[in-house]
């Protein structure tokens, strides 16, 4: 009896084959891979979208000299953050950023004190943004003051 060659393949076809569905397994998972990859990217890019930084500015308007009286404070906004313009008593302007340096509190100026304060813990600042009393542990950050006819301009730096 003659057998036939097609139901029976030699060891070198076996292995052939083998090596053949070996690769065409792992192209078709890799391509389902990719695929999945491609899908759910832009779907957890949606849900956890990337951090942007706010632009922040160089300077501001922080009010008019008009309006600031002599020993009075006034909040402003420099960007995201809160500012605090002073006209002291002797009538010089002063400006720093208005948040507390021991838990990030807004302060603000106490013209009874004659002097920063914040209101969470009973902080002290004194009229150049130095800590006096109280729990803060740093001054707080001066800005430059910049007086162009009626307004107050504000920036960071020295």
């Amino acid at each position: 009896m003659k057998e036939s060659n097609n139901s029976h393949f030699s060891q070198e076809e076996e292995l052939s084959r083998a090596n053949r569905r070996t690769f065409l397994n792992l192209l078709l998972g890799g391509g389902l891979l990719v695929l999945l990859g491609q899908i759910l990217y832009p779907i957890i890019r949606y849900i956890i979208p990337p951090i942007i930084a706010e632009p922040i500015p160089i300077s501001v308007v922080a009010g008019k000299i008009s309006d600031l009286i002599a020993n009075s404070g006034k909040i402003f906004r420099f960007g995201s953050k809160a500012g605090l313009l002073i006209k002291t008593p002797d009538g010089q302007i002063r400006a720093f950023n208005a948040t507390c340096t021991h838990l990030q509190c807004t302060v603000q100026y106490s013209a009874e004190l004659k002097q920063i304060w914040c209101a969470c813990h009973n902080g002290h600042y004194d009229l150049n943004g130095i800590n006096v009393s109280g729990p803060p542990p740093r001054p707080l950050e001066p800005y430059k003051v910049i007086l162009k006819g009626n307004d107050i301009i504000v920036t960071k730096g020295d």
